[in-house]
């Protein structure tokens, strides 16, 4: 937790981060740093066999998303151990054993019949650029060709079931393998918070002649079109079947920013200041400052209405971590000093928490905390191509490896 003492010093800690962003670590030693959030992760939510539970539903279940969030924080930790009993599990569970033949299944747990199974065989887009971003940085920094000749193979298959040409647009990636494209109306139904711009860069860079630059692009081009007031929406539909095609509020999720929205923002804050998408992306965002300083919300909203800019209720301490990159890149060291002290103080209640089902802190805080802190705390930084620099090894901050 911050101590008074440092908290007036915060403000010069975000004047270096802003000038030097990329460098802002002091390590040049590349030494592997602790990182106790880590190690509270582990306890709380990673069984021995490398599932990742989410106690939070009657399911009991686990998903693409957590396991491959997992691994990267495993590669960022330094944890090959751990990385590769998340990365088994997936495919031994969700992917029928076989990664090279079927993407993972986004969702397993216990079904009403009481077995445990895959439930929705549905793949989740955003997953899958996890899983092949961990795989690519850890082939390049472990210096292990197997990593990177599997996320070679789950490319593969993203970009032939994932990857769709929109007309008017170009290529996009949808949300998953079905149920996101209407041929009949002409629409697709988008999410931009499963393009992190910096894992695109770095698909960019293994692959040249593949569809990720352009996807980056079109990302950015979805956050402005879709954020009028400043706010990303969770969802939203690109239809064509008028001309010109455009953008539109989804009509089966509606204008709400949300739990899939204020992940936008933590990759927009995220991302390297020399990424030509930066500033653009940043300047379509810039509605959860004034939402932030809001007399009526003491924290981030749960809820923006995209579409008029209506604020509801107070959004969980992990909102307030996910925005903790974002308030650096857009140099508001007051509100980045009231959402760190809120994130720590939430860490500090449930840290005594026992690793049971029936104890089990929010999974969902608990991963935007890995996040945002993580990023805050140089443990980790995406330079402009999309690869990490890290405390550690070829990747370690202060180096150009």
């Amino acid at each position: 937790m911050m101590r008074a003492s440092k908290i007036g010093a915060l403000g010069s800690f975000l004047v270096m981060m802003v000038l030097q962003p990329a460098l802002s670590a002091t390590s040049t030693t590349c030494q592997k740093a602790e990182w106790a959030l880590w190690s509270a992760f582990e306890n709380h939510f990673i069984q021995d066999s490398g599932r990742v539970l989410d106690a939070s539903t009657p399911m009991q279940h686990s998903s693409s998303e957590g396991q491959s969030y997992g691994m990267f924080f495993a590669l960022v930790a330094d944890d090959r151990d751990q990385f590769d009993r998340m990365w088994n599990w997936s495919i031994d569970n969700l992917s029928g054993g076989d990664p090279t033949r079927q993407l993972p299944a986004w969702i397993w747990g216990k079904a009403d019949d009481g077995s445990w199974r895959v439930l929705d065989p549905n793949s989740a887009s955003d997953a899958n650029l996890w899983y092949a971003y961990a795989l690519l940085e850890a082939g390049r920094l472990w210096s292990e060709p197997t990593y990177t000749r599997q996320a070679h193979n789950l490319l593969d298959l993203i970009e032939a079931q994932e990857v769709d040409s929109l007309p008017g647009l170009g290529e996009m990636l949808l949300p998953g393998r079905e149920w996101f494209f209407n041929p009949e109306e002409q629409t697709w139904q988008l999410n931009a918070s499963y393009m992190p711009v910096p894992l695109l860069r770095r698909l960019a860079l293994e692959r040249p002649n593949g569809p990720w630059s352009k996807i980056a692009d079109n990302t950015a081009t979805l956050i402005a079109k879709t954020s009028p007031k400043g706010f990303a929406p969770n969802w939203t539909t690109y239809q064509a079947k008028q001309s010109p095609p455009s953008f539109m509020v989804d009509p089966r999720k509606g204008p709400d920013g949300s739990y899939d929205a204020i992940r936008t923002y933590l990759w927009a804050g995220m991302t390297d200041h020399r990424d030509p998408l930066y500033s653009r992306i940043l300047k379509s965002l810039d509605g959860m400052i004034t939402a932030t300083r809001n007399d009526s919300q003491q924290f981030p909203p749960e809820v923006v209405n995209t579409q008029t800019g209506e604020l509801y209720r107070n959004g969980p301490f992990g909102f307030s971590a996910a925005l903790l990159p974002y308030f650096v890149a857009n140099r508001q060291p007051d509100l980045l000093e009231k959402q760190y002290q809120r994130v720590n103080s939430a860490l500090l209640r449930t840290a005594g928490l026992e690793a049971s089902i029936d104890q089990q802190p929010p999974y969902y805080d608990y991963v935007l905390s890995l996040f945002g802190l993580g990023w805050l705390n140089n443990m980790y930084r995406f330079r402009p191509d999309g690869t990490l620099s890290l405390t550690w090894g070829k990747g370690c901050l202060n180096t150009t490896g």
